[in-house]
């Protein structure tokens, strides 16, 4: 890589992350050698690109500027290598960053057949719940069930997942099985990823909206956690096929007033901060639309 080239890849990750030293780590180079190259960069420049206190580092007017051109200039640098080398050749690290039960039910089971197509390529994952900064991570492209929260990412559907309200056969033998949506009232409701924090849960029946308060002692935001709790009988949770599925199947957990219709939750793929996806992030995505279909 140019001096250039290496400048403006430097320059782009500390900018996101707001950290010397993680570029450092990441790019394989010391703190002190990170900070010399944007210095010489600012210098060359003439202008300052980034804000340094003791505690944060922050991008300047001017920096911003810099950020979203050397960031099209990096991936236009990628793209012509892409092209070059053909789509089957595709080379270098995807940083995924997946949530726990979706990830590990959904997406990292495709994995195996899309990287012996591209075997240069390497997958390193992110596997958590709780919604990041995936700019400041480094995330090449985030999957997204639900709310996107974030409208200045870019998005494709994946696919659509229906949900289930569900209890473990001990919950119900000890509490009783509801009949009808209001019955939830008198009953212990655990709050997930999906539905963490709401005070009610709408169903559809034949066209009528039906809207019912619930309580719970059980908020947790993971998939984990909900699973967990589900079949610890601490309550009913509203959960997605893909959770549940395989488990209502075994007879583990109970699908519940299967005649009333639970909305519908769509499943994202994003790319953080904006940025063009790089034609290997793209053959990924491509890849899991066609295969989630």
């Amino acid at each position: 890589m140019s001096d250039r080239l290496q400048e403006l890849a430097v320059f782009v990750r500390v900018a996101e992350s707001g950290s010397f030293s993680r570029t450092g780590r990441e790019l394989g180079l010391s703190q002190p050698s990170v900070s010399r190259i944007v210095g010489d960069l600012e210098a060359r420049l003439g202008v300052t690109l980034l804000l340094r206190t003791t505690r944060r580092i922050t991008v300047t007017d001017a920096g911003a500027l810099f950020l979203n051109r050397a960031r099209e200039v990096l991936a236009e640098i990628e793209d012509a290598e892409d092209a070059a080398r053909g789509l089957d050749s595709l080379r270098g690290l995807i940083r995924l960053a997946i949530p726990v039960t979706y990830g590990t039910r959904r997406i990292i089971p495709l994995l195996p057949k899309f990287l012996t197509t591209h075997p240069l390529l390497q997958v390193e994952m992110s596997v958590v719940d709780a919604r990041q900064d995936l700019v400041a991570e480094g995330a090449d492209v985030a999957i997204r069930v639900g709310d996107l929260g974030d409208a200045t990412f870019r998005a494709r559907k994946l696919e659509t997942l229906q949900r289930m309200l569900v209890a473990s056969p001990a919950y119900l033998a000890a509490r009783g099985t509801p009949k009808k949506p209001a019955d939830l009232a008198s009953h212990d409701c655990i709050f997930g990823p999906g539905n963490f924090g709401r005070v009610s849960w709408s169903f559809n029946r034949n066209g009528t909206e039906i809207s019912v308060d619930v309580r719970g002692r059980i908020h947790t935001d993971s998939g984990p956690g909900t699973y967990a709790s589900l079949i610890a009988g601490l309550g009913i949770a509203m959960v997605s096929t893909v959770m549940a599925g395989e488990e209502v199947k075994a007879g583990t957990l109970i699908p519940l007033l299967r005649g009333y219709k639970l909305p519908a939750i769509d499943v994202h793929a994003i790319f953080p901060g904006g940025r063009r996806p790089s034609a290997k992030v793209r053959a990924l995505v491509d890849y899991l639309v066609r295969e989630l279909k």
